[in-house]
Order: structure tokens, then C-alpha cells, then sequence
């Protein structure tokens, strides 16, 4: 079971990649999400609630298992905030690439307050919210970004 959680705690081990684990993640989680991209809007809700829920538990989890609080390797909480930040993506590489960008961005400079919930909420719920506020910045960027510049990137 320790195993499972691990694999699934970070993204099918890219967390562990040498440098940048949360990167490797969110790269990770557009992979995962080409095939999700169809789902109608309740049931990619629906899909994202699921996510967080399993996020919380193995992230808790995991870091207890590796003894490390909030550790870089876990990036199950990459993966959701991707997901959170696709979720209206336009049907266009580039858009999703400018999506990845976006969520980097807010993950790692924290902008309250991504920062607050990073600082003041530990555990599974800790890790998981700071990115799906992080997320959530970055879907709005995208959908203004895609609003004022779409046209001119197709």
C-alpha cells in the first residue's frame, strides 16, 4: 500500500526527478489531462473533487512516510492545480503551454493567498490547497490571456 501511495503522491515518480519536481509534475498533469480535457463540466468537477479528496490523503500520507513536511517530491497537488488551471483551456497547445506557464508561475511566487494557505495549513489539506488556489489564479490569467491574445497566437 506504502507504494501505491508514493506513485500516486508523486505523479508516477516524477516528483523524484532530479531538479524542479514540481515542474516535472505539472508536466506530468497535462499528460494525464489530454484524455480528461472531453468530460463534461460536471463530471470534470466531479474528477476534480476525486483528485483533491485521493490528493489529500496520499500527500498526508506520504510525507509522513518520507518524514519531510510538504515535501518537493510529492506533486499530486502540481497535478490538480493543473488540471484546475486547464479546465476551460482552449483546444490549443499553445494555450496549454501558456496554462503550464501560469501555474508555474503562481506555485512558486505564492501570491496571497496561495501563500497563507503554504504557511499556515499543513498535512493533506495544506499541500493540496496552496496549489489549487495557485490553480485558480491561473486558469483566470489564461482565460484573460487567451481573451486579449488568443488570436494573435493561432
Amino acid at each position: 500500500m506504502n507504494k501505491l501511495i508514493m506513485i500516486l503522491a508523486t505523479g508516477f515518480y516524477s516528483g523524484l526527478l532530479p531538479k524542479a519536481p514540481g515542474t516535472w509534475g505539472s508536466l506530468v498533469a497535462i499528460l494525464l489531462w489530454l484524455p480528461l480535457r472531453g468530460l463534461s463540466l460536471p463530471h470534470y468537477l466531479l474528477m476534480l473533487l476525486l483528485v483533491f479528496i485521493l490528493g489529500f490523503l496520499v500527500a498526508g500520507t506520504a510525507e509522513k512516510l518520507m518524514n519531510r513536511p510538504d515535501a518537493g517530491a510529492i506533486v499530486i497537488d502540481e497535478i490538480l492545480g493543473m488540471f484546475i488551471t486547464l479546465m476551460f483551456a482552449p483546444n490549443h497547445p499553445m494555450a496549454w503551454f501558456i496554462g503550464f506557464i501560469f501555474f508555474r508561475i503562481f506555485d512558486i511566487w505564492k501570491p496571497a493567498p496561495v501563500s497563507w494557505f503554504d504557511q499556515h495549513m499543513h498535512g493533506g489539506l495544506g499541500i493540496m490547497l496552496d496549489d489549487v488556489m495557485a490553480g485558480i489564479y491561473a486558469l483566470a490569467s489564461l482565460q484573460l490571456f487567451w481573451f486579449f491574445f488568443g488570436d494573435f497566437l493561432i
